[in-house]
């Protein structure tokens, strides 16, 4: 801010320039606080559980409609070849729906949260996160009441119709999810980087969240509707824990501390020289563009090949009658493995903080791309284009859990070093830039798993 010139015309006396040389101290150039009450605690944890429930729930529908496996094979079944007493599970041949239903999830999630994480970072001045983030939170509890609806709903003889109606739900869901996810990374970055981890690691925990719901359903339902119902329950029971949890927050005080004025400024001594400091994306980009590529590759590579092709990877031992290999192995290893591993990764990136070069960090995320061929190699069926060189379990096994911590590592270390290299005003813009940064590498990713799977 340019300072103003407040000495007279005539020349005045030291002490007068002592007094003007005062006041131009205490005018708020920098817009830094006079004055800084004490932090208040978080009292029992309270908000960092808040941020860990609404860290599950910005990837809720992506969780919870990938790890249904089991509902989606029944749902979407050669209707000719399986009556309805048979389970997901027990489908051998998979019809070209069935095959490519996770990668078409992908697509339809990853391009609306592109663009609604974009549309966000420039709205996010005009209308309060509170509005954000409750009417996100609502709009996705309807369409997954929808999607629940629909369980009990037979759709054998209109199986492409209810695949076009789901992808539109899910857009819609990702929509929700989106600007829900940007509001929440939006608010969090004025946080200390535990209530970021925080965020993240639910996420992460999110994806062990649905993968054990779906486990438990499996384990207690008669069949893949009756599993499915108790499923899709699970998820709508937390998003109305979610809801009700985010008005509690916004009424604590250590939430009030960090999100509103805090500070005592200059104006409230009779002056109105300070001035509200506008962010420039511009040079927050400039600043951060190096973690927001690192976030990018880090996510666009997994997408590639997760869930798309390593959902489609079976059990060596698969039809030989045994529950684990026919039933469980895909919740199992494929989703519960690889969001325990994302999870692992990203609570270790949060207490080692290294590495902090930028460009070792560029170059480990790009080092992630060897994660693709590996993963093609593994036994994904159908195929006819690749061989199967990894035709064990614990091959796969190995190679998936790799993908996925360092997935969570890197992109942890990505979210919590970017608001680091900004000033304080400028801390919100980074979080949502390198979430959309996110947004472009599980849209990219996102297109070319449906190549991949069609390359097998």
């Amino acid at each position: 801010m340019t300072s103003i010139n407040r000495t007279p015309l005539l020349q005045g006396t030291d002490s007068d320039l002592e007094d003007n040389d005062i006041q131009e101290s205490l005018t708020a150039k920098d817009n830094k606080p006079l004055f800084k009450p004490l932090e208040p605690r978080d009292r029992f944890y309270a908000v960092y559980v808040i941020f860990y429930v609404l860290g599950i729930v910005t990837l809720l529908p992506w969780n919870f409609y990938i790890t249904a496996n089991d509902y989606w094979m029944y749902k979407f079944r050669d209707t000719l070849v399986h009556d309805h007493t048979v389970t997901g599970s027990e489908v051998k041949n998979k019809t070209t729906l069935q095959a490519e239903f996770t990668s078409y999830i992908t697509v339809a999630s990853a391009l609306p949260s592109l663009l609604f994480l974009i549309l966000n970072a420039f709205i996010s001045h005009k209308i309060s996160a509170s509005k954000r983030i409750l009417g996100s939170l609502i709009c996705m509890l309807v369409l997954m009441l929808v999607t629940l609806a629909f369980v009990l709903i037979d759709t054998d003889k209109w199986q492409y119709s209810f695949f076009m109606l789901t992808l539109a739900i899910i857009v819609l869901l990702n929509v929700c999810s989106a600007i829900l996810s940007g509001s929440v990374f939006g608010i969090v970055g004025n946080f200390s980087p535990v209530y970021i981890t925080a965020t993240i690691g639910g996420q992460a925990l999110g994806g062990i969240f649905a993968a054990v719901a779906e486990i438990v359903s499996l384990a207690i339902g008669a069949s893949s509707t009756h599993s499915a119902l108790v499923y899709f329950s699970i998820g709508n029971s937390t998003i109305i824990l979610s809801i009700v949890l985010y008005i509690i927050l916004t009424k604590t005080v250590f939430y009030k501390y960090h999100i509103e004025d805090k500070f005592v400024s200059i104006s409230d001594f009779g002056t109105s020289s300070s001035t509200a400091q506008l962010v420039c994306h511009k040079e927050v980009a400039r600043k951060t563009w190096v973690y927001g590529l690192s976030m990018f590759l880090v996510f666009g590579i997994s997408l590639c090949i997760y869930p798309g092709v390593a959902a489609l990877v079976q059990s060596e031992n698969k039809g030989n009658g045994s529950k684990w290999n026919d039933v469980y192995f895909v919740p199992t290893i494929t989703y519960l493995l690889f969001s325990v591993g994302d999870y692992l990764g990203r609570i270790g990136a949060g207490k080692i903080l290294k590495p902090r070069n930028e460009s070792v960090l560029l170059i480990l995320s790009l080092s992630r791309f060897v994660f693709i061929p590996l993963l093609m190699l593994c036994n994904a069926q159908p195929r006819s284009n690749w061989g199967v060189f990894f035709d064990k379990d614990y091959q796969y096994i190995i190679i998936l859990f790799l993908c996925a911590i360092s997935n969570g590592y890197l992109a942890n270390l990505s979210a919590i070093l970017a608001p680091k290299k900004v000033d304080d005003f400028e801390k919100e813009a980074a979080s949502l830039m390198i979430t959309v940064f996110m947004g472009v590498g599980l849209a990219l990713g996102a297109g070319i798993s449906l190549v991949m799977v069609k390359l097998l």
